[in-house]
């Protein structure tokens, strides 16, 4: 569904990503792994067309958007929820979700405002309720809602955990899962090992704005060298 090949970003002349390649298919979790400051944000990023790539090829279901404009690129199916969530503050929530909405996409599930209060409840509980006025947790699920709102067929998820508490994380996990069986493919950066273990079944791992792992959950678990040199702080 989305390749990424041979991609350098940069931030004016600062060299962030390096040749960075990889492929999500469809239907797959796959998780983005790293340090702070490895370059995950950006190479989501990238795909966004938010940052573009110097040279190298970003293509999305057989579409080249390396040069695309965001806006286009949302419109062929790719959703994008940011690290700092970027909620209207002064909407409500259902205000907010309707801002998301776009037409539904052939082969996928249509996103209606029932099916995403059952996967959210908190959201239903609170539709009426002020941005500004929610938790940490509630914007982040709020944030994701909204991004389903454009029937996307791949959402990257940019630091999903982060700043949540422990049990809210657990939550996410299992909002995660349940999105999954709905046919919907994510593409998440995270530094929470843990996490993405729960979720993903393949993983990326980024240190300096080169790829260093490519493989499965699985094969990253049996191998605590990699961890070792890579993730840990």
């Amino acid at each position: 569904m989305l390749e990424v090949n041979a991609v350098n970003s940069f931030y004016g002349q600062a060299h962030i990503l390096h040749e960075v390649t990889m492929a999500i298919g469809e239907g797959q979790v796959v998780a983005l792994l790293g340090r702070n400051g490895a370059g995950k944000s950006t190479t989501l990023k990238t795909i966004m067309q938010l940052v573009r790539a110097r040279s190298g090829t970003i293509t999305f279901r057989d579409t080249d958007i390396t040069h695309a404009h965001p806006h286009k690129v949302c419109k062929l199916g790719l959703g994008y929820v940011p690290e700092d969530r970027r909620i209207f503050t002064d909407l409500t929530v259902l205000e907010n979700l309707e801002v998301g909405r776009q037409p539904p996409r052939q082969g996928m599930p249509e996103w209606t405002l029932d099916g995403l209060f059952e996967i959210f409840p908190n959201l239903y509980e609170r539709r009426n309720r002020l941005g500004k006025e929610m938790s940490g947790g509630e914007q982040q699920m709020l944030t994701i809602a909204r991004t389903l709102m454009g029937n996307p067929r791949l959402v990257l998820l940019d630091e999903p955990s982060e700043g949540l508490a422990p049990v809210i994380v657990e939550q996410m996990a299992n909002t995660i899962q349940s999105l999954t069986s709905h046919g919907l493919t994510i593409f998440l950066s995270e530094q929470n090992l843990h996490f993405a273990k729960l979720v993903a079944g393949r993983a990326y791992i980024l240190e300096k704005g080169e790829v260093r792992f490519d493989g499965t959950i699985a094969e990253l678990e049996a191998n605590p060298e990699i961890r070792d040199a890579y993730l840990s702080v």
